[in-house]
C-alpha cells in the first residue's frame, strides 16, 4: 500500500514538474518578447523609465524563483528528499523581489523594517543550513 502511495506521490511531482516546466517556457517567451519590444521601439528604447526598467527586473527574478522551484521538484524526484537550502534561496530571491519593486511612496518604515529583519533572518537561516550540512565551517581546523 505504501509503494502505491509513493508511486502516485511520484507521478503527482512529475506532473508538477512537467506544467511548471511549461510556465517556466512561457515565462521566458513572455520576457523575451518584453525586452525585445523595448529594444526595437524607438519610442521607448532609450528613455526606458525607472518603472519599465524595473517590471523587467522584477519578471527575470520571477523567472529565477520559478527555476529554483523546477530544481527543487526535480531533485525531490531524484532524490526523495527535499533541499531546504534551495528552498530558502527561493524564499531570499523572492523576498529581494520585492525588495527591488518596492515602491517607496506607499512604504511604512515599520514595512521596511519587517523586510530587513526578514531577509537578516533568512541569511541566517541559509547560512546555518549550509554549516549544518558541512559546506562553512565556524572554525577552521
Amino acid at each position: 500500500m505504501l509503494k502505491i502511495i509513493a508511486g502516485f506521490e511520484k507521478t503527482l511531482y512529475g506532473i508538477l514538474l512537467f506544467l511548471l516546466g511549461i510556465v517556466l517556457i512561457a515565462s521566458v517567451l513572455d520576457l523575451a518578447y518584453i525586452v525585445f519590444e523595448y529594444i526595437f521601439d524607438e519610442r521607448t528604447f532609450p528613455l526606458l523609465e525607472n518603472k519599465e526598467i524595473l517590471s523587467i527586473f522584477s519578471l527575470f527574478l520571477l523567472v529565477l524563483i520559478g527555476i529554483e522551484f523546477f530544481e527543487t521538484i526535480l531533485a525531490y524526484l531524484r532524490e526523495n528528499v527535499i533541499h531546504v537550502e534551495v528552498i530558502i534561496m527561493v524564499a531570499v530571491i523572492a523576498v529581494a523581489r520585492k525588495i527591488i519593486v518596492l515602491d517607496t511612496s506607499d512604504t511604512t518604515t515599520a514595512h521596511l523594517i519587517g523586510l530587513s529583519l526578514l531577509m537578516v533572518s533568512l541569511g541566517a537561516a541559509y547560512y546555518l543550513v549550509r554549516h549544518s550540512n558541512g559546506l562553512y565551517p565556524l572554525k577552521k581546523e
